[in-house]
């Protein structure tokens, strides 16, 4: 996941800094609330007491890098330097890793490198040092900082002097707690138990569970990282990825795995592009830019969508006037752009797509050669991101239609190895892609294993199906803490709107939009419950910029709300 990381030393506050009687909860330990909590202990006022709950045995992992959840072989789609630093950048902590532990972690000694991509379980024990190094100095700062694991946060409701907290741990009684400002950080949700019928899985993850899945006839919807995580998986399960320098990928089959056979589906049916050299930190837009689509919004204009397209148009034009001319881009609407930027890959076979775009990816790393349109599209994607929250519903919709699939193709781009390893299985016979289509139908109800798919008329039953498809929005009605719903500090972003966005309806600071004075002293970062109207807010920088955001809010004072 790619965005606009400062990949330098955090800038500190010189002075001592003063403490409020203040306590703070984070609800959840991952990247999100570190972030957060780094920014925080950069302020100059700080708090009391902050309680860390997080369900699983160990804070300072988070989902998407924790051990059993994750393969080893699993890859982080961000590169090292593009990772915000917290007490010390990643490449820092690497280099002054033992080398038995790298070597345990699946990483080479001595081919550290800024723009590598290394194992989520590294990029996890990382994060589970750059916590511990935090909760370290916020004590020495003389804050109170308790760390409640194996607690879960059953329910939330506000109370006169703030937010009370059931908690559940594992071992003893559940109990209540008052805090005075409490950030929802959980992260990702998906079920422990991923088959949720026999042979049919609502997730990838964890990947443990992939584990136990027989070589068979494997159906998985989604192509791009989460699809080729479950790939991966499976495949190391079944087989071994021959990985050797300056030598092509092999995948051997393990003896009696030869019914083993995978199956990759989505609309479009593309694999993901691989990651393309570029300058970090971006280099300023000069039409597109955050200010321009900040006037824009400020006008309150209901052609807000057609503008940004507007200006979204004249910078690509401006960048690379050679692909404008080469995709007629003086004459495409904003309903066109997508089939046009996509219409190439669409008519040609993924894998030979995906082996010619490795090669010139590669190429252009060794040159240092930037594609400019690419480079420009995956700018503005965080400009462009700035309207979501003020576009109506309709222009929303088409937002996410026809511009959020480029943006997501190019920002969303993989690791090398990640490609190399899709078309080792492809050259194998263990990989196929195929496109559904708008048209096709996917029965997991029937009565086999597994489900049934049926699309242009014909019908392929899988044994085994995973979904794939990454992190989707959740509805209000799953928010698990309904005391705030009902009090009205937390509200429905879709205000009863049944095609409205999904989640909670958040401000510019994360607090929930609310007349309820509970809700100044709540911020919700949870991801599946934001992305309705924020779509690019997932992945390690999103959680930097959070963080960043809301450890300055939290170091202002403010009125404690009275209900």
């Amino acid at each position: 996941m790619r965005c606009d990381i400062r990949a330098m030393p955090r800038i500190r506050t010189t002075g001592v800094p003063v403490r409020m009687s203040l306590s703070i909860a984070f609800v959840g330990a991952g990247p999100t609330t570190i972030y957060t909590l780094c920014a925080l202990l950069d302020e100059e006022i700080l708090p009391g007491e902050i309680t860390i709950f997080e369900e699983q045995p160990r804070a300072g992992l988070g989902t998407p890098y924790r051990p059993g959840w994750n393969d080893p072989a699993m890859l982080s789609n961000i590169a090292s330097v593009e990772i915000p630093p917290i007490d010390e950048t990643l490449i820092a902590w690497l280099e002054r890793q033992p080398r038995a532990r790298l070597v345990r972690l699946g990483i080479d000694p001595d081919q550290i490198d800024d723009h590598a991509f290394y194992p989520r379980l590294a990029l996890g024990e990382y994060f589970l040092d750059q916590f511990t190094a935090l909760i370290a100095r916020a004590r020495d700062h003389g804050i109170t900082v308790e760390i409640a694991t194996r607690c879960r946060v059953l329910d939330i409701a506000a109370v006169a002097d703030g937010l009370c907290l059931s908690v559940a741990p594992t071992k003893g009684a559940p109990y209540q707690s008052r805090f005075d400002r409490v950030v929802l950080a959980t992260g990702h949700r998906w079920p422990e138990e991923p088959e949720v019928r026999p042979g049919y899985f609502l997730s990838p993850w964890p990947a443990t569970a992939l584990q136990r899945i027989p070589a068979a006839k494997v159906g998985i919807r989604g192509s791009s990282l989460t699809a080729i995580d479950a790939a991966v998986a499976l495949a190391v399960a079944h087989g071994t990825f021959i990985e050797t320098d300056h030598q092509a990928i092999d995948y051997r089959l393990n003896p009696g795995a030869e019914a083993f056979d995978m199956t990759m589906m989505s609309r479009k049916g593309l694999l993901p592009e691989a990651d393309f050299h570029h300058p970090v930190p971006y280099e300023p837009l000069a039409i597109c830019t955050p200010e321009a689509v900040n006037l824009l919004i400020e006008e309150q204009c209901d052609t807000l969508l057609e503008q940004s397209y507007a200006l979204f148009k004249q910078e690509l034009l401006r960048a690379d006037p050679d692909y404008a001319a080469r995709v007629g881009l003086a004459g495409l609407a904003l309903e066109d752009f997508a089939d046009r930027y996509f219409a190439e890959r669409v008519a040609t076979d993924p894998f030979a797509w995906a082996e010619t775009n490795l090669a010139e990816a590669r190429a252009n790393y060794a040159a240092a050669v930037t594609v400019p349109w690419r480079y420009a599209i995956l700018r503005m994607h965080e400009v462009l991101a700035l309207i979501a929250p003020h576009l109506n519903v309709e222009a929303l919709e088409r937002f996410n239609r026809y511009l959020k699939p480029v943006f997501v193709d190019e920002y969303a781009t993989v690791p090398h190895v990640s490609i190399e390893r899709m078309m080792a299985l492809h050259r194998a016979g263990r990989l196929s892609v195929t496109a559904l289509g708008d048209g096709a139908r996917i029965d997991t109800h029937g009565r086999e294993s597994g489900a049934t798919v049926l699309c242009n008329s014909e019908r392929e039953h899988y044994p085994v199906f995973i979904e794939a498809t990454g992190q989707r929005p959740l509805a209000i009605d799953t928010f698990p803490f309904p005391t705030l719903l009902e009090q009205g500090v937390v509200r429905d972003a879709a205000e009863g709107d049944e095609n409205g966005p999904k989640g909670v309806a958040i401000d510019e600071t994360f607090h929930p939009v609310s007349e309820h004075p509970a809700a100044r002293g709540l911020y919700c970062l949870s991801i599946p419950y934001i992305l309705g109207r924020h779509p690019f807010i997932q992945g390690i920088t999103s959680s930097h910029d959070m963080g960043n955001i809301v450890g300055a809010e939290l170091a202002k004072p403010i009125d404690t709300p009275t209900i």
